[in-house]
């Protein structure tokens, strides 16, 4: 039996990126029907609505969420497929930033940040996080993003349920590289 966090990764690929590897139907808006996506999981293994209300409650990073009277679930973001998650564009803070490892850094000092397989550039609000993020794929590096200035210039931001800064992508001329004094 997988645990919960096999069972969670299991979700997100289904939910941002492959909703054909369950067989479950995802909407326009990327909304999956919960007692379609528990019976489909129950048969691969048991599952029940009980593990995917814990799997959504103690997700760190808040990846999932119900609609209000909870018969849906989708992914905040992180989409490789297209939906329109509703989002309205919003003003963000002065300055946002971007983790990611290292050995990334030529091409992004080259190009930018792009979306690559995503729907969006993700932002954080804090280093914290965007160290966090950076980690997960080797040696951090963390990006000071200069939002306002992208902002005054016609770049449009969006704000998903879980804090994530979402943008089309973010020019160089925007960036600098996190020092140890910030």
């Amino acid at each position: 039996m997988k645990t919960l966090t096999e069972i969670s990764k299991f979700l997100s690929l289904v939910l941002r990126h492959r909703p054909e590897a369950l067989g479950v139907h995802m909407d326009a808006q990327g909304w999956v029907e919960v007692q379609e996506l528990v019976a489909k999981l129950n048969e691969r293994e048991p599952f029940d609505r009980t593990m995917l209300e814990e799997i959504v409650r103690t997700d760190n990073k808040q990846r999932y969420s119900f609609n209000a009277d909870r018969t849906r679930i989708r992914a905040n973001q992180g989409h490789s497929i297209q939906v329109d998650l509703g989002l309205t564009s919003l003003m963000p803070p002065d300055t946002l930033y971007h983790g990611t490892a290292d050995r990334f850094a030529p091409a992004i000092e080259r190009q930018g940040l792009l979306p690559m397989q995503r729907q969006y550039v993700h932002l954080s609000a804090d280093v914290q996080t965007a160290l966090t993020a950076g980690r997960r794929h080797g040696k951090p590096r963390v990006y000071v993003i200069d939002a306002a200035a992208m902002a005054r210039d016609g770049h449009t931001f969006y704000r998903s349920e879980n804090g994530v800064w979402l943008t089309d992508a973010v020019p160089y001329a925007y960036m600098r590289v996190l020092d140890e004094d910030g």
